[in-house]
């Protein structure tokens, strides 16, 4: 019979893949789903697509660390099953609005009630074996990337189908399915803390050894989600400029969209086994520095297939760093705080997530799609510096402790 943790890895695998999916099914059509909601200008629709697509991150963020501390409080398994039976109802009624200003209202709603895959890591982190915390997230990571590839795909055929309602439906009965999962197979063994008990936001920075390596992981997992999301909001204008306005440009696109993940899912159980014999520091630092080099050789694009080979790269790139910071953490972090610790790098992440379109669309739309490719280069660096400084910081304290 299976331990514990190891079931609960098959069980959080499936859930954080049929997550993915339940979570990209329908993004790519939002816009297009606001367009049938009214009459509006392109000017309108294009803020109503930010805010309603923006909105989810900025509330996540904000909340994530107050899920963070009732996690460490009341155990994650809980917070699996509010993130998911959350999502499950807002997403369910999205099917019924009839104003855009009601689809903003349920985004900021899914993102109050978001994170099953940061505490599936959480959960993972604090059970799983440390000296096999690295294999084991890059695993979990890679059902999250694999649901999000196959998620607009499948989301295409349905709204052929059934159009755009019944696509809110489908994702809403696959979140309850991953609730009933979290509820009947996953299993944590947790004693609750006591609220006199718990530890307060500055004790959290106490009971861990080396801060600075918690907060430089913060920020290595805002500046990669940062470089990875700058390019999406002209991603499909990019292509069509490359390929001349001619040809099968959605299909070119999406391919250059999925490049990254479908190398993510193939590389980073091997990058995390790797890292579990020679430590997840060297992984990290071998991502950073080659994130940097395709991005910089990335703004050289002059065909569609180079960018797509290019893409493929990047996909290298998120194996080693993502998996990595992920174990770092469950490394750095005691028990009674992992939660809000991997709460708070999702925070950094939904930041991240939401600075990078913003900034991408901005250096697009000033300079030239390429640039943003060098934004994301610089950005890198700043990330590789971040690097050294963090383990520069460690070095010194463990010398002088």
């Amino acid at each position: 019979m299976k331990e514990n943790w190891q079931r609960n890895l098959v069980v959080l695998w499936f859930g954080t893949f049929m997550t993915g999916i339940g979570s990209s099914l329908i993004s790519p059509f939002i816009s297009l789903y606001i367009g049938t909601l009214g009459t509006y200008s392109k000017t309108e629709l294009n803020l109503w697509s930010g805010a309603i697509f923006s909105s989810t991150f900025i509330v996540l963020a904000i909340v994530s660390p107050l899920w963070g501390k009732l996690a460490d409080e009341k155990g994650r398994k809980l917070m699996l099953l509010r993130a998911s039976l959350g999502m499950a109802i807002s997403i369910s009624l999205m099917a019924f609005v009839t104003a855009a200003w009601q689809l903003l209202v349920l985004r900021m709603f899914l993102g109050a009630f978001s994170g099953f895959i940061s505490n599936s890591m959480a959960l993972m982190a604090s059970s799983a074996p440390k000296e096999r915390s690295g294999s084991v997230l890059s695993l979990l990571t890679t059902g999250s990337v694999a649901g999000t590839l196959i998620g607009p795909i499948v989301g295409g055929v349905l709204v052929g189908f059934t159009g755009y309602r019944h696509v809110f439906t489908v994702t809403g009965i696959i979140m309850f399915l991953v609730f009933f999962l979290a509820l009947f197979f996953v299993h944590e063994n947790f004693k609750p803390i006591e609220k006199k008990n718990m530890l307060t936001s500055k004790q959290v920075w106490k009971v861990i050894s080396h801060p600075a390596v918690i907060w430089g992981m913060f920020l290595t997992t805002l500046i990669t989600q940062m470089t990875n999301q700058s390019i999406n909001p002209v991603l499909s204008l990019y292509v069509q400029e490359l390929m001349h306005g001619h040809g099968n440009i959605t299909l070119m696109a999406g391919l250059v969209a999925a490049a990254p993940g479908i190398v993510t899912l193939i590389v980073a159980p091997q990058l995390g086994r790797l890292g579990d014999k020679i430590g997840q520091k060297k992984i990290l630092e071998f991502g950073l520095f080659f994130s940097m080099c395709v991005f910089f050789v990335t703004a050289l694009t002059t065909n569609v297939w180079f960018l797509i080979g290019m893409r493929f790269l990047v996909g290298i790139s998120d194996a080693a760093i993502l998996p990595s910071v992920q174990a770092i953490l469950a490394k750095e972090s005691p028990q009674e705080v992992t939660g809000r610790i991997f709460s708070y790098n999702q925070s950094a992440q939904s930041i991240g997530a939401f600075a990078g379109p913003l900034l991408g669309s901005a250096i697009a739309g000033f300079i030239d799609y390429r640039y943003v490719f060098v934004g994301s280069a610089i950005l890198v660096i700043f990330n590789l510096l971040n690097y050294f400084s963090t383990y520069k910081s460690k070095k010194h304290h463990l010398e002088h402790a």
